[in-house]
């Protein structure tokens, strides 16, 4: 039997052709017009070589080039490797060399970028430079998408045969010494995920519209939105930038029936002036994820709006949902829900025996949203999947009913606005630097974004414009969410009694 992501499209697009599926600011594109503009993307990498299995990597933002080439990929058999578009070229270099992908699709705005991140580099993928406007546009290097796109001549061609677990998307999230990982989702993990989530749980129809101004290259916009809606044939709002007035204006003007937003784009929201009244009788889900929801931000959001934000909860490596508070009437506040159809949770000590309910351990998973594995990294994976058993690092607790309630982070990870960081590759990027000797890494509470990150430094010498120096050095190395906000120095980072750095001091100051 075989399965395809694509199918999300061509399912919708046979019964419901002429139903718009993509909405972005003037241009609305129907699941015709979307299957259509799929295809030719696969024709034209099926002509330039790409092989069943070969990557693709993609930088583009919110708009709908980025699910015309997303299923075009996917269509064509090939395996989409989504970029965040705020990394640098350093970090891209990285996620190039470690996934070799045959081609990369770059918006026009991020092709310098990607051109210094590929120079030198060991890899020489295919760059298609994908403008903004309808224009074709010759780029200083690369191919421009329009034009390769308008030489396709002849029939489109079929649908690649691929199977339920051959992968279709690598997605790179948690960092192992610093570098991130790839993890490698199936056609299975994705549509099921999808056809759970949209059916199940939300219960999609085709009269839905959802706004989606999440990132698409992160999961939870990806594939709680993207690939849900449009399997149900439901409408995609796609907002490339993140304004509340304008979040508020598209609700209104499009009717928007379910927003999915992390925590600190509801403070956001709530920060708006108090004299603006929003439309927002047209919503059904207001749903949160990325990171934990503060309950007095959930309490003010209802008192302001009269709508209770459902959290849920997930991974990149669980495609993503594994939990949900299905509706408001089984809403627990402070938890993150209960799991998905298809997919067992279970809390275990370090040993990974079962704890009992009310207990607080590791967060284990199991079902058909776990990932096949990290890519290239059997030694990690063997670590991670236990029996079928994902070991997320996250710590939390069940209670008598099932419902999950997080704890905290068993891993060495902070969340800043909904994006993960990862202290040990600021650390090392930090440790570059001639005047640093050591560095440490931790998260810091944070109003607005959740966390902030906190650097601990020991110097060779101090000067007086080091700060100014570190952050300058920062934000050349790495995306700038990433980047150290608040730094302090010490003449030597306190440590256990077996020599590791005490964080927990650290975060203590």
């Amino acid at each position: 039997m075989s399965l395809n992501v694509a199918e999300c499209v061509t399912l919708s697009a046979q019964q419901t052709p002429h139903a718009e599926a993509l909405v972005c600011d003037d241009a609305r594109i129907t699941f015709g017009a979307l299957l259509e503009s799929a295809q030719r993307v696969a024709a034209y990498l099926l002509r330039s070589g790409l092989q069943r299995g070969d990557r693709v990597a993609l930088l583009l933002p919110n708009t709908p080039h980025f699910p015309v080439v997303y299923y075009g990929v996917l269509y064509a058999g090939g395996v989409v490797v989504p970029m965040n578009l705020m990394q640098t070229p350093r970090e891209l270099r990285y996620l190039f060399e470690d996934s070799d992908p045959r081609f990369v699709f770059a918006w026009s705005e991020l092709a310098e970028v990607t051109v210094t991140a590929l120079k030198d580099s060991a890899v020489s993928p295919k760059l298609v430079v994908v403008e903004s406007g309808r224009t074709p546009v010759v780029p200083p290097v690369g191919r421009s998408f329009l034009t390769e796109l308008a030489q396709l001549t002849g029939l489109l061609p079929p649908m690649a045969e691929t199977q339920p677990d051959d992968v279709a998307v690598i997605m790179y999230t948690a960092a192992y010494r610093g570098k991130p990982l790839g993890a490698q989702l199936t056609h299975f993990n994705l549509f099921q995920n999808a056809h759970t989530v949209g059916s199940r749980l939300l219960k999609y129809t085709p009269e839905d519209r959802c706004l989606c101004v999440l990132p698409l290259f992160h999961t939870f916009g990806q594939c709680v939105l993207m690939n849900t809606a449009l399997l149900a044939g439901a409408c995609v709002i796609l907002v490339p930038r993140f304004d509340a007035t304008k979040i508020f204006d598209v609700i209104k003007k499009e009717r928007v029936s379910t927003i999915a937003l992390v925590p600190t784009m509801y403070r956001f929201l709530l920060g708006t002036k108090s004299s603006l009244s929003p439309d927002l009788s047209s919503l059904r889900h207001v749903l949160v994820g990325g990171a934990t929801m503060p309950q007095e931000l959930t309490v003010a959001f209802r008192e302001r709006f009269g709508i209770t934000i459902l959290e849920g909860y997930g991974l990149t490596e669980t495609s993503p949902a594994v939990s949900f508070n299905m509706s408001e009437e089984a809403n627990r506040p402070k938890s993150v829900g209960l799991p998905i159809w298809g997919c067992e949770v279970r809390i275990a000590n370090d040993n990974g025996e079962t704890l009992p309910t009310g207990e607080a351990g590791e967060i284990l998973a199991r079902g058909h949203n776990i990932m096949k594995g990290y890519w290239n990294k059997p030694e990690i994976n063997a670590a991670t999947i236990k029996d079928g058993w994902l070991h997320t690092g996250d710590l939390g607790c069940l209670d008598e009913d099932g419902y999950i309630y997080l704890k905290g982070l068993k891993k060495d990870m902070l969340i800043r606005a909904g994006l993960n960081v990862y202290p040990r590759e600021v650390e090392l990027v930090l440790e570059e630097h001639p005047l640093i000797q050591e560095a440490a890494v931790v998260g810091v509470p944070d109003k607005v974004r959740g966390e902030e990150v906190q650097a601990f430094v020991v110097v060779t010498s101090p000067t007086a414009d080091l700060e100014k120096q570190l952050k300058r050095h920062c934000r050349e190395l790495m995306a700038g969410y990433k980047c150290p906000r608040y730094y302090e120095i010490l003449p030597a980072l306190p440590r256990t009694s077996d020599g590791i750095i005490d964080k927990a001091a650290l975060r203590r100051r």
